[in-house]
C-alpha cells in the first residue's frame, strides 16, 4: 500500500539560509530574555523592595527553604539564590560561564517544583513555570553561551572579526 506526500510549499518556512544565519541571534535573545527574567526575581530580594505580592521577598525564600523544603542553613541559602538570581542571571543574560550557570538555574527550579509540587495551574501557585524555566535552563546546559555570547568569544576570539596583517 502507497503512501501519499503531500506538497510541502517553500513559503510556509523561511529560507533554510535566513533560519541559519537568524539562529545565533534568535538563540542569544532567548539566553538574554531568560537571564533578565531570572534577574527580576533577584533584584528584589537583593534590594529588600517587595516583589508583586510579596512584600518580603528574602524573607518568604528562607521561608520556603526552612518551613516547606526542610532545609538546614535557610538565611545562607536564600543568599545564595539572592545571589543566582542577580549575578548568576546577568552572567546566564551575557553568556558568561553559561552551562554552570544554567545547571545552578535547572538544580534551583526542579527545587522550586519539588517545593511547590504537585500543584498545576498556574492561578493556584502551579510549578507550570518552574517546570519550563528548568526544561529551559538545561537546554542552555546542552547549548551552552553560543556564538552571540561572552563564551563564544573567550573560546573563539576570531569569531565574526576580520584579521588584519
Amino acid at each position: 500500500m502507497a503512501t501519499a506526500s503531500l506538497p510541502v510549499s517553500r513559503r510556509a518556512t523561511p529560507p533554510h539560509g535566513l533560519a541559519a544565519r537568524l539562529a545565533p541571534a534568535a538563540y542569544a535573545l532567548l539566553r538574554f530574555a531568560f537571564g533578565a527574567i531570572l534577574f527580576t526575581h533577584g533584584l528584589p530580594k537583593a534590594l529588600g523592595t517587595s516583589h508583586g505580592s510579596m512584600a518580603d521577598p528574602m524573607a518568604g525564600s528562607i521561608r520556603l527553604i526552612d518551613q516547606v523544603m526542610g532545609l538546614p542553613f535557610a538565611p545562607q541559602l536564600a543568599f545564595l539564590v539572592m545571589l543566582l538570581e542577580t549575578v548568576g542571571a546577568a552572567a546566564l543574560a551575557v553568556g558568561f560561564c553559561t552551562r554552570w550557570v544554567a545547571l545552578a538555574f535547572t538544580l534551583e527550579m526542579v527545587g522550586i517544583c519539588v517545593a511547590l509540587g504537585p500543584t498545576w495551574p498556574w492561578i493556584d501557585r502551579g510549578i507550570e513555570y518552574p517546570v519550563l524555566m528548568a526544561v529551559l535552563a538545561a537546554y542552555v546546559v546542552v547549548r551552552g553561551g553560543g556564538a552571540l555570547s561572552v563564551d563564544g568569544r573567550l573560546l573563539n576570539p576570531s569569531h565574526g572579526q576580520t584579521q588584519h596583517r
